[in-house]
Protein backbone atom coordinates (compact mmCIF):
# COMPACT_ATOMS: atom_id res chain seq x y z
CA UNK A 1 0.00 0.00 0.00
CA UNK A 2 1.33 3.13 -0.92
CA UNK A 3 -0.15 6.83 0.19
CA UNK A 4 0.73 10.43 -1.34
CA UNK A 5 -0.10 13.75 -0.28
CA UNK A 6 1.20 16.82 -1.68
CA UNK A 7 4.91 16.68 -0.51
CA UNK A 8 4.83 12.79 0.64
CA UNK A 9 4.88 9.50 0.15
CA UNK A 10 3.85 6.41 2.69
CA UNK A 11 5.21 3.82 1.68
CA UNK A 12 6.35 0.02 3.56
CA UNK A 13 9.75 0.45 4.35
CA UNK A 14 12.66 -1.29 2.35
CA UNK A 15 16.34 -2.09 3.56
CA UNK A 16 17.85 0.75 1.56
CA UNK A 17 15.88 3.01 4.29
CA UNK A 18 18.70 2.29 7.00
CA UNK A 19 20.89 4.86 6.98
CA UNK A 20 17.89 7.39 7.16
CA UNK A 21 16.10 5.03 10.04
CA UNK A 22 19.28 5.23 11.86
CA UNK A 23 19.25 9.11 12.01
CA UNK A 24 15.88 9.46 13.86
CA UNK A 25 16.45 6.39 16.00
CA UNK A 26 20.05 6.48 17.25
CA UNK A 27 18.98 9.32 19.76
CA UNK A 28 15.15 9.57 19.96
CA UNK A 29 13.28 12.73 20.61
CA UNK A 30 11.03 11.68 23.13
CA UNK A 31 11.06 8.78 25.89
CA UNK A 32 8.35 6.56 24.33
CA UNK A 33 10.53 5.39 21.71
CA UNK A 34 13.49 4.52 24.07
CA UNK A 35 12.68 1.23 22.99
CA UNK A 36 13.08 1.77 19.33
CA UNK A 37 16.82 3.43 19.50
CA UNK A 38 19.34 1.57 17.67
CA UNK A 39 23.10 1.47 18.02
CA UNK A 40 24.67 0.58 14.75
CA UNK A 41 23.54 1.16 11.04
CA UNK A 42 24.01 -2.56 10.83
CA UNK A 43 20.82 -2.81 13.73
CA UNK A 44 19.08 -0.23 11.11
CA UNK A 45 19.67 -2.16 8.54
CA UNK A 46 17.82 -5.49 10.58
CA UNK A 47 15.20 -3.00 11.69
CA UNK A 48 14.30 -1.78 8.23
CA UNK A 49 14.13 -5.49 6.65
CA UNK A 50 11.99 -6.58 9.42
CA UNK A 51 9.41 -3.46 8.99
CA UNK A 52 9.17 -4.06 5.40
CA UNK A 53 7.32 -7.40 6.15
CA UNK A 54 4.35 -5.26 7.21
CA UNK A 55 2.66 -3.66 4.48
CA UNK A 56 -0.46 -2.70 5.71
CA UNK A 57 -0.10 -0.40 8.66
CA UNK A 58 3.86 0.46 8.64
CA UNK A 59 4.89 2.83 6.38
CA UNK A 60 7.89 5.20 6.06
CA UNK A 61 7.36 9.03 6.18
CA UNK A 62 9.13 9.99 2.54
CA UNK A 63 9.70 12.99 1.21
CA UNK A 64 8.49 13.05 -2.40
CA UNK A 65 11.20 15.89 -3.90
CA UNK A 66 14.30 13.59 -2.75
CA UNK A 67 12.96 10.13 -1.68
CA UNK A 68 14.76 10.85 2.13
CA UNK A 69 12.90 8.73 5.08
CA UNK A 70 12.19 11.65 7.38
CA UNK A 71 10.35 9.20 9.80
CA UNK A 72 7.30 6.54 10.34
CA UNK A 73 3.64 6.19 11.12
CA UNK A 74 1.90 2.66 11.92
CA UNK A 75 -0.79 1.88 13.72
CA UNK A 76 -2.15 -1.55 15.63
CA UNK A 77 -5.47 -2.73 15.21
CA UNK A 78 -7.88 -3.49 18.26
CA UNK A 79 -11.18 -5.57 19.03
CA UNK A 80 -13.62 -3.15 20.80
CA UNK A 81 -14.93 -6.50 22.28
CA UNK A 82 -11.68 -8.44 23.40
CA UNK A 83 -13.51 -11.04 24.64
CA UNK A 84 -15.40 -11.96 21.69
CA UNK A 85 -13.85 -14.20 18.88
CA UNK A 86 -15.56 -12.47 15.70
CA UNK A 87 -15.02 -8.73 17.42
CA UNK A 88 -14.26 -6.44 15.16
CA UNK A 89 -10.62 -4.79 15.36
CA UNK A 90 -12.42 -1.44 14.13
CA UNK A 91 -10.35 0.65 17.12
CA UNK A 92 -6.54 1.79 16.03
CA UNK A 93 -3.78 3.02 17.75
CA UNK A 94 -1.61 4.87 15.98
CA UNK A 95 1.92 5.98 17.04
CA UNK A 96 4.42 8.49 14.91
CA UNK A 97 7.81 10.14 14.37
CA UNK A 98 10.11 12.67 12.30
CA UNK A 99 13.38 12.67 12.42
CA UNK A 100 14.21 15.96 14.25
CA UNK A 101 15.40 17.69 11.75
CA UNK A 102 12.00 18.11 9.86
CA UNK A 103 9.92 18.94 12.95
CA UNK A 104 7.69 22.47 12.34
CA UNK A 105 7.49 21.88 8.60
CA UNK A 106 3.95 20.63 8.74
CA UNK A 107 5.39 16.81 7.77
CA UNK A 108 3.61 15.28 10.92
CA UNK A 109 0.39 16.97 9.89
CA UNK A 110 0.40 15.92 6.74
CA UNK A 111 1.25 12.01 7.29
CA UNK A 112 -1.38 11.95 10.05
CA UNK A 113 -4.21 13.24 8.43
CA UNK A 114 -4.05 10.99 5.36
CA UNK A 115 -2.79 7.94 7.72
CA UNK A 116 -6.04 8.40 9.81
CA UNK A 117 -7.92 8.96 6.47
CA UNK A 118 -6.77 5.84 5.08
CA UNK A 119 -7.35 4.23 8.42
CA UNK A 120 -11.46 5.28 8.59
CA UNK A 121 -11.75 4.71 4.71
CA UNK A 122 -9.74 1.88 3.68
CA UNK A 123 -9.54 -0.24 7.39
CA UNK A 124 -12.65 0.25 8.48
CA UNK A 125 -11.68 2.41 11.89
CA UNK A 126 -14.54 3.59 14.08
CA UNK A 127 -11.88 4.54 16.27
CA UNK A 128 -8.59 6.20 16.35
CA UNK A 129 -6.52 7.08 19.88
CA UNK A 130 -2.64 8.23 20.74
CA UNK A 131 -1.05 8.77 23.41
CA UNK A 132 1.25 11.71 24.21
CA UNK A 133 3.38 12.40 27.12
CA UNK A 134 2.42 15.69 28.85
CA UNK A 135 5.67 17.56 28.14
CA UNK A 136 5.13 16.67 24.45
CA UNK A 137 3.43 19.86 23.24
CA UNK A 138 4.13 19.59 19.33
CA UNK A 139 2.35 16.44 19.63
CA UNK A 140 -0.37 17.46 21.55
CA UNK A 141 -0.95 20.45 19.49
CA UNK A 142 -0.70 17.61 16.44
CA UNK A 143 -3.26 15.71 18.22
CA UNK A 144 -5.66 19.08 18.41
CA UNK A 145 -4.91 19.84 14.39
CA UNK A 146 -5.96 16.10 13.82
CA UNK A 147 -9.41 17.03 15.31
CA UNK A 148 -8.48 14.56 18.37
CA UNK A 149 -9.82 15.41 21.72
CA UNK A 150 -7.99 14.90 24.55
CA UNK A 151 -9.70 12.07 26.87
CA UNK A 152 -7.76 11.64 29.92
CA UNK A 153 -4.47 12.38 31.57
CA UNK A 154 -2.92 9.52 33.22
CA UNK A 155 -0.59 10.10 36.26
CA UNK A 156 2.94 8.23 36.45
CA UNK A 157 1.35 5.64 33.67
CA UNK A 158 3.87 4.51 32.49
CA UNK A 159 8.05 4.22 32.73
CA UNK A 160 10.63 4.36 29.58
CA UNK A 161 13.79 5.15 31.06
CA UNK A 162 15.32 5.29 34.33
CA UNK A 163 16.10 8.46 36.61
CA UNK A 164 19.96 8.78 37.16
CA UNK A 165 19.55 6.86 40.25
CA UNK A 166 18.02 3.98 38.19
CA UNK A 167 14.53 3.89 39.67
CA UNK A 168 12.22 4.36 37.21
CA UNK A 169 11.15 7.49 35.64
CA UNK A 170 6.99 7.24 35.92
CA UNK A 171 5.40 9.61 32.67
CA UNK A 172 2.07 11.47 32.91
CA UNK A 173 0.40 10.65 30.13
CA UNK A 174 -2.53 12.16 28.00
CA UNK A 175 -4.82 9.75 25.71
CA UNK A 176 -6.19 12.04 22.75
CA UNK A 177 -8.62 10.22 20.79
CA UNK A 178 -11.20 10.78 17.42
CA UNK A 179 -14.57 8.60 15.89
CA UNK A 180 -14.93 8.10 12.42
CA UNK A 181 -17.95 10.20 13.04
CA UNK A 182 -16.18 13.31 13.60
CA UNK A 183 -13.14 13.00 11.18
CA UNK A 184 -13.94 16.22 8.68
Amino acid sequence: MIIETERLILRPFEEKDAADMFEYLKKPSVNCFACMKLDSLEDAKEEASRRADDTDLYFAIVLKENGKVIGEIDAAPEATAPDEDNAPQDTFSPCWMLNEAYHGKGYGYEAAHAFFDYLFREKGARRIYTYTEDYNIPCQRLCEKLGMRQEGLFKEFVTFVNNPDGTPLYENTYQYAILKKEWH
